[in-house]
């Protein structure tokens, strides 16, 4: 037949919509014509598709008039994700392989021009958007792509290394076998990675039990933490190790998180249910943090979805950089507009800054002068907006660690054992609210708060002594919240709601 059908996905957000390429062979003046509102690397599939053809021993229609259609012809479909179904296509219309086979299967992979499958990035989304939508059928691969593709559980994947492993999988019946390579064809597993994830240990930290304290609070509420100290005090160490005092990840969201990374080209299957920690440096811009581009893709702060985001040197970041997290940090997700599509992504992080009290960083420090004016501090401290900070649950002094307890102090607590009381806390919290404090919103937050008299008339006098919001009187009551629950109480006592008002920290000024 000299028209053909095949089924592969394009990528739009961590959404993976369905693209029909339809392929029709015609007499006439020799041309092969791509539409479909294709991206340039995927018009260079015509390139790629002939030589791969020709130097596997197959035959290429030169003699025809090909029309290659990317449907729908509005989707905006980019890489070369879409070479080995174009391939495909011409090979089912100009008779060479069997067309009604190719039911049921959909297929994604760039070619070389040996006919060699090379891997492409968001594998995993597709096999993900399969399950999400309830649609049985068959994914072909290349190699390290369809293994991230047979992590979604009941996924039928297949893996193949070149053209050939493919076109002998759907030969007619009278048809000869195809040249060598044929044997890279392989069906593969639903399975998981089972050894656990990870972590740098914070008993590598020595000394810092008030900080390691405000860790645990983070990690048992998910909330949000601003560290603040001078030069090498330990606040990166610190924001490194925080990751391992997470609760283990479900399987739905090591997947969501999985994809992301797929879709940045970043996934690593060694790093499979490890929750990530994202490190950009102080000069990325808005788009970088929040995703960009066109089509678009996802920045820091998806790929810090379900796990940490971690901003060192946080008055460097440019101030438009910093805005943008604003909406993400109450909302968890990230819209991106364009002027013919949206595209929307998870970003469910915790927030992890540290800086220095000011320019030279030793403000307040008992072992060095400070050298800034008046004026550094307050433009470097102004660097920081109101709204923003007051979206921080918690700010924490990280002060240094004299010389000698560095050298003589035993190790400290270790991961395990914070992460133990931080999940039981957790665990409490979901039985009683199905979310994490932090996430409270709305009349939740008065009806899981539970204060007693004493606790209610502290924070009032709290917050109408330093001038809080109403989002800061929240979030201090959040955070009160999950103070009770490492300690195991219904309610919240006056002791829990003065704990949670140090950790509401001023900057410090001359």
């Amino acid at each position: 037949m000299s028209l053909s059908l095949v089924h592969s996905r394009a990528l739009v957000g961590l959404q993976a919509p369905a693209v029909t390429v339809e392929v029709h062979l015609a007499n006439g003046l020799p041309n092969f014509t791509l539409v479909g509102l294709a991206d340039v690397e995927v018009k260079e599939a015509r390139e790629r598709v002939r030589s791969a053809l020709q130097n596997s021993g197959l035959e290429f229609p030169h003699n025809k008039r090909i029309t290659v259609n990317l449907a729908p012809a509005d989707l905006p479909k980019d890489s070369g994700r879409l070479d080995l179904p174009i391939a495909l296509g011409i090979l089912a219309a100009s008779g060479q392989i069997d067309a009604t086979k190719l039911v049921g299967h959909e297929f994604a992979g760039e070619l070389s021009l040996s006919g060699e499958l090379r891997p492409i990035r968001g594998a995993l989304a597709m096999s993900l958007a399969l399950r999400q939508q309830q649609v049985r059928t068959r994914l072909v691969l290349p190699p390290g792509s369809a293994e991230e593709a047979a992590l979604v559980p009941d996924a039928e994947v297949f893996r193949a290394k070149h053209l050939l492993d493919v076109v002998q999988q759907f030969l007619p019946p009278s048809a000869e076998p195809p040249p060598e390579p044929g044997e890279g064809w392989a069906r593969l597993s639903a399975t998981t990675p089972t050894d656990p994830p990870r972590y740098a240990d914070l008993a590598d930290v020595k000394g810092q039990a008030g900080v390691k304290r405000v860790l645990e609070i983070a990690a048992a509420g998910a909330h949000s933490l601003l560290m603040v100290g001078p030069p090498g005090s330990g606040k990166s160490m610190l924001a490194q190790r925080f990751a391992g005092l997470l609760p283990p990840m479900a399987i739905e969201d090591a997947l969501e998180s999985a994809a992301i990374a797929s879709l940045a080209g970043r996934f690593e299957l060694s790093r499979w249910a490890q929750r990530p920690t994202g490190q950009p440096h102080h000069s990325a811009s808005a788009v970088a943090l929040v995703g960009g581009g066109s089509p678009p893709r996802p920045g820091e702060i998806s790929l810090a979805h379900h796990g940490v985001l971690f901003l060192d040197e946080l008055p460097e970041f440019p101030r438009a950089a910093l805005e943008a997290l604003r909406e993400p940090l109450e909302t968890g997700t990230i819209t991106i507009a364009r002027a013919a599509r949206r595209a929307e992504f998870p970003a469910r992080f915790q927030l992890i800054a540290a800086m220095n009290p000011c320019p030279c960083g030793y403000l307040g420090s008992p072992t060095r002068a400070c050298r800034c004016s008046p004026d550094q501090v307050s433009r470097y401290q102004g660097k920081l907006s109101g709204p923003l900070l007051d979206r921080i649950d918690l700010h924490i002094e990280v002060p240094s660690l004299p010389a000698t307890d560095l050298l003589t102090a035993p190790a400290g607590e270790s991961t395990e054992a914070i992460a133990a009381r931080s999940l039981a806390a957790r665990n409490f919290a979901l039985a009683r609210q199905g979310c994490a404090n932090a996430d409270l919103q709305g009349q939740a937050i008065d009806a899981q708060s539970r204060l007693s008299d004493k606790a209610s008339a502290l924070l009032q006098k709290a917050a109408t002594q330093l001038g809080w919001s109403g989002r800061s009187t929240h979030r201090s009551l959040k955070v009160a919240r999950t103070i009770a629950d490492l300690a195991g109480s219904a309610t919240i006592e006056a002791a829990h709601v003065a704990e949670a008002v140090q950790y509401r920290r001023v900057l410090k000024e001359h």
